[in-house]
This record gives structure tokens, C-alpha cells and sequence, in this order.
């Protein structure tokens, strides 16, 4: 619990399409449900839920040429089988960008291992399917 901004938890994370139905269809084919939508022509945005109240926030207007100095990398979604998540990001038209694999962090003080695979979104945004396996 967050005892100096009480409340404080994740909300949502927000990405630009240069196709906002298509990213809408897509995430949607992921298990993601619309929840809302508002604006018109490139001032169109969409929230999707996750399927545990975390937002998914599309805009409209984007383009496919990442910038040079991002600061965005990735996103992840906690997933319970990262190999099946994968695969039916795969079936809904993502690029693959590395396969699920386990990895063993040299992290402390909570020595993690972890599973998770990364493909490309509809506009090349990354997107990781993420286990934590282990935490000792």
C-alpha cells in the first residue's frame, strides 16, 4: 500500500495507431473487451480493459515511424501461459520479436525467474507476455 499517495495504483497506458480500428480488432482478438470510445477522425480515442480493470488507451493520428528518442520500450501483460499468449498474438496478426523463453535474473534482493515472449503490434508497438515463475 502506497502510504504517501493513498489510492495510487496502475491505471492505464496509452499508445498512438496510425489504424485505430485495426488496434482495436487486435487487442480484441487477445481477449481485451472495449469499454469505451469518444472523438472524431484523428482525435479518436478507445479504452479497452484488460480483463482485471486495467485500461488499454488507443489514439487515433499515430503513425508507424518510431522516434529516435522514445522513451516508451515496451508494455507487459501478466499472462498465466505465456507460450499460448503468444501464439494467439501471433494468430491475430503480430510480429514475433524474440519466443517465449525462461529466464533466471542475478536480481536482489528477490531472486526472479521469469517467462516471457515479446511480439510487435499492429503499429510495431512491443508487447510482452510476462510470468513470474519463481521469486525467492
Amino acid at each position: 500500500m502506497n502510504t504517501i499517495i493513498p489510492g495510487m495504483g496502475f491505471h492505464h497506458v496509452a499508445l498512438r495507431c496510425s489504424d485505430l480500428d485495426a488496434s482495436i480488432a487486435f487487442y480484441e482478438k487477445l481477449g481485451m473487451k472495449f469499454y469505451t470510445a469518444w472523438g472524431e477522425g484523428d482525435g479518436r480515442i478507445a479504452m479497452l480493459d484488460f480483463g482485471d480493470g486495467g485500461i488499454l488507451e488507443l489514439f487515433a493520428g499515430g503513425n508507424t515511424n518510431p522516434t529516435a528518442d522514445a522513451k516508451y520500450i515496451h508494455f507487459a501483460l501478466k499472462v498465466d501461459d505465456v507460450d499460448a499468449a503468444y501464439r494467439t498474438a501471433l494468430e491475430a496478426g503480430a510480429k514475433p520479436k524474440s519466443e517465449p523463453k525462461v529466464v533466471p535474473l542475478a536480481s536482489a534482493p528477490v531472486k526472479l525467474t521469469l517467462n516471457c515472449g515479446f511480439v510487435y503490434g499492429p503499429d510495431g508497438e512491443e508487447v510482452e507476455f510476462f510470468r513470474i515463475l519463481k521469486a525467492e
